[in-house]
């Protein structure tokens, strides 16, 4: 293929999101369920719906929308029974992990050559570093077992297998070494066989378990490995393909009906591809180094263009890495771009990943450069796309350090520990952003969440004749001591740096019935209600969540704390409407922005903003890993000098104030969903580069509240704060679900690694949620719950919830329930995905403070990819 355009000087391209009407030939095959709606009963009266609202009419249209539809009265109304999901998993809790290995499979070893780099301390070493952090004691054994003939012969072909069979018990040296040299990368062992079967039954044996829910998820620490393993040719070191077996047994005896398997071996795994090449009920996704066909296995089918044959087609994704030294951002990236959108479409049933870490850095095979760490917030962003069913299996790694310490990572993941902070997220060099692009260009009519942009062509390569004799010694690249010294050192630094503590409470949460007293005395169906947290504590505890975290005592925050983000001034006047009757206290309302004043007003506030405060310090003094603040009033409408949109106090402001002025934090990021923008956040750091501020909200061009142009993307901050305000305003109403998480793969979750929190804080409100009629989005619990695990991997797991909006009850209290859960570790629901994922302009502003904000460009209009169909 001749190679076009350079992307260096494109504008980008926002995509409107309806949609660009692009062919799609595939999607998901998820069915929605509907509900039967008493027509008597008042919708409003069914979803907890407010009546009225303080707020301009042009804002907040609820009485308008609320009338239309009392005026429509059909015989029955169907509604989308948003909670089934929720409720489904009300017994769902996290599972344990499983995990499988023998310690036998050391005997496989190059009896001719003992340098060879697929040794037995492969597995060793990987065995030791467990051990070392106590992680396989705290996983299920799951028994090893061989893969039997028959279960065989559904990847292999019969004459293959009978090859190696012959070879068990044989130490006749020559015929051994002559029987290898027939197959590239191959040495043939006299226990080879009988730990082939073992490392393939082994497989098998933890997805059947997987599947069957007996473990919830779980590692195979196995060898010899087996992505390259054909059907009738040995090949890479692998013998039979332990995925593709596992993957087979899954469809065929586990009910399994949508696979995803992620192969992140720095060589491509050609085999597994073979494998399924035709087959749509698996998704094949490897990413591997490739430099134009010039690295190994030197195949033109393992280019960006080879995305599957027949119903097939398009479900084959092939990430060609055109140069060494790529870093966890190229691979963040990659999944933040490619992986996670494909993935919420594909809604796999299980995953499987091909664990090789021969791209970590000291491999001399793969010349990467991904920390050992990188591998953990891999596979974390992908542990709930599955209901949890997630089997990990290992594959290469060569640099034995590197390899220990990844895997070690990798199912202390599994485990449900947090992912320890990454030292640095370089942003994504040039040739992986041309890469995805040309992936995206390859799959565009197949996937709805791949927008169109323009892409560069790679030169095909011609099909070298297959080799008579392949090498047996000497066939391998060697490092020297210098190069392996630097490595070692390198590593160890990254050790050194990786904090790996685990707090000794998962969650804590903090509520006070003292927040209960805040309460409007003219009008007592106002929205902001206190029956919005007694709902939700008491849905909490019928899902026996309560018991499941440690419970904080309430307290008020002190003059002082506050004072970190408002003034004196604003102070006294919240004081004197203590002292007020209920007559001032009114008129003092109606001269401000959407709030209402009792006795208990100051009381209540001070309680939210000292409530969260307690939870900050159970997590930042290491007693809980994350939090949830069920607080109320709301407050992140709180401006410096004046209380604004039911808020009084800024709780989030003043927690991130706290922890940068008390711990001496550099970086939090506060993320802001709920549907209203955060304004008095906004402006309590709008010049500061230690807070980063992101808002995803109803702007509707100014015409949403609180109608300020400052909820535009295009204000970013000032002074030092310049590029760290990123608003992400939608412009209708209608956003649901792929709209949200559009919005983390191509903005929040880049920015997030690029900038690298120490703390998370969520401003969690729920009024995008199904049913508020407020928002008027459709955000489902589950998808709350999917973007909480997300911001887990962020911050070594340190991620707080603070309770904002949300004014339909049974929304709120659900999403708080599944949000929750997310925090537990809980398998959650899977998302449902049916419909175009858009893009925002906010990229178009934001490329030039965030370099991770690199892949919007457009794609040519036809087809200029060559046919790879036989």
């Amino acid at each position: 293929m001749a190679e076009i355009y350079d992307l260096s000087s494109l504008d980008s391209l926002s995509i409107a999101a309806d949609g660009d009407g692009s062919s799609i030939t595939h999607k998901s095959s998820s069915v929605s369920k509907s509900l039967v709606i008493d027509p008597d009963v008042s919708v409003a009266d069914y979803l907890n719906a407010p009546t009225c609202f303080d707020s301009p009419a042009s804002c907040n249209p609820i009485e308008k929308d609320h009338e239309l539809i009392q005026k429509k009265k059909p015989s029955e109304v169907f509604m989308e029974d948003v909670y089934e999901q929720t409720r489904e998993s009300k017994i769902v809790v996290r599972g344990i992990t499983g995990v499988t290995y023998d310690p036998r499979m050391e005997c496989h070893r190059n009896l001719w050559d003992p340098n060879y780099p697929e040794c037995p301390e492969r597995f060793s070493s990987v065995m030791l570093r467990c051990t070392e952090y106590g992680l396989l004691q705290r996983c299920k054994f799951l028994p090893p077992r061989r893969v039997t003939e028959e279960e065989l012969l559904t990847k292999h072909s019969p004459d293959i297998i009978e090859i190696l069979k012959r070879t068990s018990g044989s130490y006749d040296m020559k015929n051994l070494e002559d029987l290898s040299s027939n197959y590239d990368s191959i040495y043939v062992h006299p226990t080879t066989y009988q730990l082939s079967l073992l490392a393939a039954g082994s497989t098998i044996e933890l997805v059947d378990k997987v599947c069957k829910k007996e473990v919830m998820n779980g590692m195979a620490i196995v060898r010899p490995p087996g992505h390259h393993a054909m059907y009738s040719e040995f090949c890479g070191y692998c013998y039979f393909n332990n995925v593709a077996l596992a993957a087979h047994h899954a469809l065929n005896n586990c009910e399994a009906s949508r696979i995803l398997i992620v192969d992140w071996d720095v060589h491509h795994g050609q085999a597994t591809q073979q494998m399924f090449y035709d087959d749509p009920r698996v998704l094949y996704f490897s990413i591997h180094r490739y430099e134009y066909g010039e690295f190994w296995p030197n195949l033109k089918e393992s280019d960006f263009h080879y995305i599957g044959t027949g119903k097939g087609k398009g479900y084959n994704f092939n990430v060609p890495l055109n140069r060494v030294g790529m870093t966890d951002g190229d691979y963040l990236a990659i999944f933040q771009q490619l992986l996670l959108p494909v993935a919420l479409e594909f809604q796999p049933d299980l995953i499987i990943v091909s664990a090789g870490y021969d791209a970590a850095l000291g491999c001399l095979e793969g010349q990467m450069e991904v920390t050992p760490a990188c591998y953990s917030h891999l596979l974390w962003s992908l542990l709930q796309l599955s209901g949890g069913k997630v089997a990990v299996v290992l594959e290469g790694g060569y640099c034995l350090s590197s390899l220990a310490e990844g895997a070690a990572l990798t199912l202390r993941v599994l485990l449900g520990d947090p992912c320890p902070i990454l030292t640095k997220v370089d942003p994504p060099c040039a040739s992986i952003v041309k890469t995805i692009l040309n992936v995206i260009y390859a799959h565009r009519e197949f996937w709805h969440c791949l927008v169109f942009q323009k892409l560069r062509d790679l030169n095909s390569q011609e099909e070298s004749s297959a080799a008579i004799y392949f090498p047996t010694r000497n066939s391998y690249a060697v490092q020297t001591s210098a190069e392996i010294e630097e490595f070692e050192i390198r590593l160890e630094n990254l050790r050194s740096q990786t904090i790996l503590t685990v707090a000794q409470n998962k969650v804590c949460l903090v509520y006070d019935e003292v927040m209960l007293k805040h309460v409007c005395t003219f009008n007592m169906a106002h929205v902001e209600t206190p029956n919005r947290l007694v709902a939700t504590w008491k849905l909490l505890k019928e899902y026996h969540l309560l018991d499941r975290c440690l419970r904080l005592k309430g307290r008020l925050a002190t003059d002082s704390e506050i004072l970190l983000v408002h003034s004196d001034e604003y102070m006294d006047f919240m004081k004197r409407t203590e002292e007020l009757d209920n007559a001032k206290r009114k008129e003092a309302a109606t001269k401000l922005q959407s709030v209402y004043f009792n006795e208990h007003t100051l009381t209540a506030a001070k309680m939210a903003v000292g409530s969260l405060l307690e939870v900050l310090d159970s997590v930042l003094l290491g007693e809980s890993q994350t939090g949830f603040a069920l607080v109320r009033p709301p407050g992140h409408h709180a401006e410096k000098d004046t209380c604004f949109g039911f808020c009084f106090f800024n709780n989030v402001a003043v927690a991130a104030s706290v922890s940068v002025s008390k711990y001496n934090l550099k970086r939090v990021l506060i993320l802001d969903w709920d549907i209203h923008h955060g304004n008095g956040i906004q402006h309590s750091f709008s010049d500061s580069s230690s807070v980063l501020y992101i808002s995803i909200h109803r702007y509707d061009n100014g015409n949403f509240y609180p109608g300020s142009p400052d909820a535009s993307e295009t204000v970013v901050g000032t002074g030092d704060g310049i590029g760290y305000t990123v608003n992400i305003p939608w412009s209708k109403s209608k956003m649901g679900d792929v709209e949200y998480l559009s919005a983390f793969q191509q903005v929040v979750l880049p920015i997030a690694y690029e900038y690298n929190p120490e703390l998370v804080l969520v401003a969690a409100g729920f009024d995008a949620a199904w049913g508020d009629f407020i928002g008027s989005c459709s955000v489902t619990p589950e998808c709350f719950a999917l973007m909480t695990h997300w911001l887990l991997a962020l911050a070594g797991g340190h991620v707080i919830l603070c309770m904002e909006g949300g004014y339909n009850v049974t929304s709120v209290s659900h999403s708080v329930v599944m949000c929750t859960k997310a925090l537990l570790g809980d398998p959650l629901p899977i998302v449902r995905i049916n419909r175009p994922l858009s893009t925002s302009a906010v990229i178009n502003v934001h490329r030039k403070y965030w370099k991770s904000l690199s892949f919007q460009a457009y794609l040519p209009s036809g087809n200029v990819l060559p046919d790879t169909d036989e």
